[in-house]
């Protein structure tokens, strides 16, 4: 199994100088701004992907 992917930066500050928080699995510290946060994947979207195919002019 792959892992998943890290976080490019904080959602609180922007800063990307982040590390794994010792709490466990999506769990990550910014050492810019001193929060923990915690990622978690929710699932997939029932009306998956959409196109437009309307046939209108684009200008």
């Amino acid at each position: 199994m792959s892992e998943r992917a890290a976080p490019f930066y904080c959602p609180y500050c922007g800063d990307e100088d982040l590390r794994p928080h010792e709490t466990g699995h999506g769990a990550w510290e910014c050492a810019a701004c001193n929060r923990a946060f915690q990622l978690k994947f929710l699932g997939l979207l029932s009306r998956g992907l959409t196109t437009d195919d309307g046939g209108g002019d684009e200008i």
